[in-house]
């Protein structure tokens, strides 16, 4: 069994060898050592011809997919080798093979995955400065291929699908690419394939014989020599260590990577598009908001949604149009989605129906899935819009499919295959025959004894059992006289004899192999009924995608009547028009009405670049982020929170907010913040949206200042970039471009200063602000009061050298300015925002102050609360 062991481990060296034996996985040599010390589990030792025991340990079968889901989490491969016949029946040592090897992208097991994410396997090959990307769920069937150039963008699509493990050929190693952070940072478990996985013949081969294709034409490779190397391997990986066919996998898509809006990692943190910068969770990211699907395969598809959006108008429109029909038409979406309610993951079911790992109640879930199906399609067949009419024609019923589940297999089944309890009656008449013997038996055998006494005359004639001779008839001595000639006897006994009839043999064979014919027979229909399935995955898969499509769809339809968004205005002309935006999370998070809603325009002509100023804490990060999320909402096909929304397409959206340091890799803050400065004036274009926050703030001042200068000039020059650009800064010297670079405006945060004290209005309104508030900020962050007054006395000192008239100086190019009192846009014209003149906070405080709290009864109190809260309502 040793030497057995050992030629198998030959085979899969770089895998931990799950050698199964009896009830146990046993693992030997080293797999037992690093098994033991990852799993915490006794190490033992076997006796098996060598001078040292063998070190060894094991994990239960029944257990295993635990034990094999935290080495698979830990980036290990695990081979697993079963017993391929019965050991009761086998002669000599029970034939063994390594059925399947799991690795973190081929994992299957639903307790390890989330069921609203993909689990992605990426293969990567960098020939001649080129990548071929492919990528494959194998729990969905989905397979892609693409080819990039330049390593950013091979890194936007990494970023994008965020796959579990990644494959490549050896000159991926060597062209230049940070490991480190694929491994460390994102936990990618990284793996480099031998030289042959990546011959192109063999790559050709592999994808021609398994989509039945004569030639690579046929599959829309033509142009994609990397791509096609990329996806051969990828397939020819997936087929060796799946040891199966892989039927699931029935098409391969080919998509470039310009068809989607380019979204770098920072980008994707910064927007917190699927989960949160710190705590990596759903609540608080845009998905949490959108999410309001009733699938796994919904959830799945409305996270693509939004990590893919659309840069093609027409496609866009076609979704926004469907959403504006689901919207409206609120009582056949919610109706859709109680059905929908009830879907079971039908593309993950059918990846384990052609692996025949789906159990008996797998099945019954997917009949009460396709008994849905018929339902939402009636409902979708009063739809208008292309896109719905496209998922009405797309969705089959898959009526005899159901109806097949439905006649074949029990109700509520176990979970066990070749356990019985599995079929329906009256779906096979063996079946019903055994079964009947199984449990009717006895009263078979008391009919028989009755029939034969009564033939015989023989009163106390007796069906007996035992295991040497089976069923027999006894008769006792006194009536063996009475017995007749067909009576066969067995045995004689002192004072009885044993007999046996054809009729008693025919119901010992029926009775006694009953269970066991039962069980393998019920097991065989379960088989013919799980195959037949699997004969129509494409069926099967193409109804599956239109319920995924409709319940994102329905999704968002629902998520816009929720929290009243509108419908964005898609144009090309490069203007972006948000009449009273709002943070779709913020204002989640803020109870009441209270979020202050703000207009954002920018163009490609005299509105480019909005420098925005005013205090921290006032709410300018939230006015950029928001912007960025109402463009990117729209143009995943989403309405937006806004009261009107005109949105240009953008073909990136880059930003580049906060600060953070990276030690590990011996970078600072300003080190890390001048990176993705750089790699935002190397890769965005003319069309696309720049989201700056505080370019600049780690360094000195002067050269912070410097550095922001120069990036705002760059962007605004057409010729060398011109991209429409929101600019945050605490440099307000740089409100001195407005006029003179003639696509620069400046904005600020409005503020209401009292005494020592401000409020944030979180308005943005137009001009500059010639303060920061710092100190103001600090007192509301609960620094000490000495400090705060000697800061004061500070600022008061180095007011005198201020740089302001310097950078005047600069701006006008030598030219005289004529001497202007700076006005204080962010203290705000009171005549300007007439709202404050509604209520002021002395008529509250004094109202308040002048209340006869000791002669208030209950209710005048919460009647005076009302109004004081209503005065306030309108003063915000």
């Amino acid at each position: 069994m040793m030497q057995q062991y050992v030629e198998t481990k030959k085979e899969y060296k770089d895998c931990i060898l799950f050698y199964r034996l009896g009830d146990f996985y046993e693992m030997f040599f080293e797999d037992a050592l690093t098994a033991s010390r990852e799993l915490e589990i006794t190490l033992t030792g076997k006796n098996c011809g060598l001078e040292e025991r063998a070190p060894m340990c094991g994990v239960p079968y029944h257990a295993v997919d635990s034990y094999l889901n935290r080495l698979v989490s830990k980036g290990y491969k695990v081979a697993i080798c079963e017993q391929m016949e019965d050991a009761a029946s086998a002669r000599g040592l029970v034939k063994r093979d390594v059925v399947r090897i799991v690795t973190p992208g081929t994992n299957l097991d639903v307790q390890a995955l989330d069921e609203t994410k993909n689990n992605y396997i990426m293969c990567v090959v960098y020939i001649a400065d080129r990548y071929g990307l492919s990528v494959a769920d194998v729990t969905t069937g989905e397979y892609m291929v693409t080819e990039l150039t330049g390593s950013e963008k091979l890194f936007d699509e990494i970023y994008k699908y965020m796959p579990s493990e990644l494959i490549c050929n050896e000159s991926f190693y060597m062209s230049g690419m940070d490991l480190e952070l694929l491994k460390d940072k994102l936990g990618i478990t990284l793996y480099s394939l031998d030289s042959w996985y990546f011959d192109d013949k063999i790559c050709q081969r592999t994808l021609t014989d398994h989509f039945h294709v004569n030639a690579l034409d046929g599959l829309g490779l033509k142009d994609y020599d990397c791509g096609v190397i990329a996806a051969g391997a990828l397939l020819k990986y997936l087929l060796e260590t799946q040891k199966r066919d892989l039927s699931h996998i029935t098409r391969l898509s080919v998509y470039a990577a310009g068809k989607y809006m380019l979204l770098d990692s920072s980008t994707r943190r910064n927007l917190e598009l699927c989960e949160t910068i710190r705590e990596k969770q759903k609540r608080g990211s845009l998905l949490w908001v959108l999410d309001k699907t009733k699938t796994a395969m919904g959830a799945r598809a409305l996270r693509k949604q939004i990590e893919q959006p659309l840069i093609d108008k027409r496609e866009i429109e076609r979704r926004l149009d469907a959403v504006e029909e689901l919207k409206d038409n609120a009582i056949s979406r919610e109706e859709i989605r109680e059905y929908l309610s009830s879907v079971y993951d039908l593309e993950r079911l059918v990846c384990r129906i052609t692996y025949q790992s789906a159990n008996p109640r797998d099945l019954i879930a997917f009949e009460h899935s396709l008994a849905m199906l018929p339902h939402i399609k009636y409902i979708l067949r009063e739809m208008k819009t292309p896109l719905l009419k496209e998922l009405y024609n797309s969705l089959d019923t898959l009526e005899d499919l159901c109806e097949l589940v439905k006649s074949a297999i029990k109700e509520e089944p176990p979970i066990a295959m070749k356990e019985g309890g599995i079929i329906k009656e009256g779906y096979n008449e063996e079946v019903d025959r055994l079964r009947s013997a199984k449990s009717d038996g006895k009263e078979w055998l008391a009919k028989l004894e009755a029939n034969e006494r009564e033939k015989t005359g023989i009163k106390n004639l007796k069906v007996r059992f035992n295991k040497v001779f089976g069923y027999y008839l006894e008769v006792t001595n006194s009536f063996k006289n009475m017995v007749p000639e067909y009576y066969i006897r067995k045995q004689t006994l002192a004072n009885a004899e044993r007999y046996i009839i054809p009729e008693l043999k025919e119901l010992e064979d029926t009775i006694l192999g009953a269970e066991d014919k039962l069980y393998a027979l019920e097991y065989q229909l379960y088989c013919e009924v799980r195959d037949q399935i699997g004969r129509e995955i494409l069926r099967i898969q193409s109804s599956a995608g239109a319920v995924a499509q409709l319940d994102a769809l329905s999704s968002l339809a629902l998520a816009a009547e929720r929290n009243h968004y509108v419908r964005p205005g898609i144009n090309e002309k490069g203007i972006i028009d948000i009449k009273d935006g709002r943070h779709p999370v913020v204002e989640r998070m803020i109870p009441g009405d209270m979020f202050i809603a703000n207009d954002t325009y920018l163009n490609d002509k005299k509105n480019r670049i909005s420098v925005i100023t005013g205090p921290n804490m006032a709410g300018k990060s939230t006015y950029m982020r928001q912007t960025a999320l109402i463009v990117l909402m729209a143009q995943i096909g989403s309405f937006v929170p806004a009261s009107s929304a005109d949105i240009g397409l953008v073909d990136r959206i880059f930003t580049r907010v906060g600060a953070s340091d990276d030690l590990a890799s011996g970078q600072s803050t300003f080190m890390v913040e001048m990176t993705e400065v750089a790699n935002i004036l190397r890769n965005a274009t003319g069309r696309s949206l720049l989201i700056l926050d505080e370019i600049g703030r780690g360094t000195s001042t002067f050269d912070g200042l410097s550095i922001a200068w120069a990036v705002i000039e760059h962007i605004s020059n057409s010729k060398l970039l011109g991209a429409k650009t929101l600019f945050a800064t605490h440099y307000h010297e740089l409100t001195e471009l407005e006029g003179k670079i003639n696509n620069v405006n400046n904005y600020c945060i409005a503020v209401k200063e009292k005494g020592d004290d401000i409020i944030f209005l979180r308005k943005i309104v137009k001009g500059g602000a010639d303060k920061s508030y710092g100190i103001q900020v600090a007192r509301l962050a609960g620094v000490p009061e000495t400090v705060i007054e000697r800061a004061k006395e500070i600022v008061e000192e180095l007011v005198q050298a201020d740089i302001t008239d310097k950078i005047k100086d600069i701006a006008s190019h030598g030219q005289e300015q004529p001497a202007a009192k700076p006005r204080h846009y962010d203290e705000v014209d009171l005549a300007q925002m007439s709202l404050f003149d509604t209520v002021k906070d002395d008529d509250v405080i004094d109202e308040i102050k002048n209340l006869d709290l000791g002669n208030l009864t209950p209710i005048d109190a919460l009647n005076t609360l009302y109004q004081l809260q209503n005065k306030l309502k309108n003063r915000w």
